[in-house]
């Protein structure tokens, strides 16, 4: 990655200064979030996460520790629809450690009218020694109070803010978006203005993580820098199938 420490903490500056801009109408903590089924599509097309059925990205992440982990995300041609009405795209998320399973999850997206892509719950499945060990962060929009979040604006401005999900005391991460001009240098490639997010998640108050997402490609790299520092990196992505 080209941007260094140093541009890290100039765009913290730069971003602070306008964290009071307005989050565009973009759900924020706990809120309702009332939404019309008629006014979402499978079809995602933000340009900053496009999820177009056959299409994979494999990441490698790496803790402190040294251990390697390899991350495939897929998004399905299958649908589902969700508690709250919404008919969501279903998109498949595997992590393997040594070739063993360490974690399954069915993720479920819709993109509304202006073009957010909203998330709207998941189905994880956390694996020791190949075996099902626990379903912690599981949700569903719509049911036992948990409400879906956003997780990428389709208009992306310094300053926004807003909740990827919500389930009380289970899955509240919140991000911001702090920078549209980054560079990033990862096993896949070379991309320039990048958006840069701030994610934390108040279930987990030490923990800082930024993520940068690339026009026409989607999550290229995030990086831990509180509470861990693990780093997930894109190897490669495109259709398959």
């Amino acid at each position: 990655m080209r941007t260094q420490t140093y541009a890290l903490a100039a765009v913290v500056l730069v971003a602070t200064a306008g964290a009071a801009a307005a989050g565009g109408g973009l759900p924020r903590g706990g809120d309702r979030a009332t939404l019309d089924p008629k006014d979402f599509t499978t079809r995602i097309d933000n340009p900053y996460w496009p999820m177009r059925p056959g299409t994979r990205w494999v990441y490698r992440e790496t803790s402190p520790d040294g251990t390697v982990q390899r991350v495939v995300v897929r998004v399905t041609d299958r649908t589902k629809r969700i508690a709250n009405g919404v008919v969501a795209r279903v998109v498949r998320d595997t992590v393997t450690e040594n070739g063993m399973l360490v974690e399954d999850t069915w993720d479920w997206y819709a993109q509304d009218r202006a073009g957010n892509v909203w998330y709207l719950g998941e189905l994880t499945k956390a694996y020791e020694n190949g075996k099902p060990v626990g379903t912690e962060g599981s949700f569903e929009a719509g049911v036992d109070g948990a409400q879906a979040g956003v997780v990428m604006p389709a208009r992306p401005a310094v300053g926004m803010r807003y909740r990827q999900e919500h389930y009380a005391g289970e899955a509240e991460d919140r991000a911001s978006i702090f920078s549209l001009r980054e560079r990033v240098e990862v096993p896949a490639g070379y991309y320039r203005d990048v958006v840069m997010t701030r994610d934390v998640n108040p279930l987990e108050p030490r923990v800082l993580e930024y993520k940068f997402y690339a026009r026409g490609v989607g999550p290229v790299l995030a990086i831990g820098v509180s509470g861990g520092a693990d780093r997930e990196e894109l190897v490669r992505s495109g259709r398959v199938g």
